[in-house]
């Protein structure tokens, strides 16, 4: 497989349940983030903001991937709970609603903690 030079690149590679999930979390985070820009890094989407990657993302054939994991209160904490796995990596199982609210707070988040809004 080829590497993806862009994220519809990317998208458009995934199989259909994984790519409109991805499409819908990549909607989500440029809402979040309005001023955002987007690459590939690690052959992966990259959400920057001033030039900084705040966040990532992924599919897999069962799950999608948000990445890194930003801190907060311990509200937010018990939200990310059932997604959390490692230190660095928020997990949604395809077979499950997936909480694109969630996933726009989390960008938000990264992107103050990293210096990019």
């Amino acid at each position: 497989m080829t590497e993806p030079e862009t994220v519809d690149d990317y998208l458009a590679a995934q199989p259909a349940p994984a790519r409109a999930a991805l499409e819908r979390i990549r909607a989500t985070i440029h809402a979040a983030l309005p001023d955002a820009s987007e690459t590939i890094s690690y052959q992966i989407p990259a959400v920057q903001v001033n030039g900084k990657a705040v966040t990532y993302f992924a599919g897999w054939k069962t799950f999608l991937s948000v990445y890194p994991v930003p801190t907060g209160d311990d509200g937010f904490q018990q939200a990310i709970a059932p997604y959390l796995k490692g230190r660095g990596t928020l997990k949604f199982p395809l077979r499950d609603p997936i909480p694109y609210d969630l996933i726009g707070d989390v960008a938000v988040r990264l992107a103050a903690q990293r210096g990019g809004r």
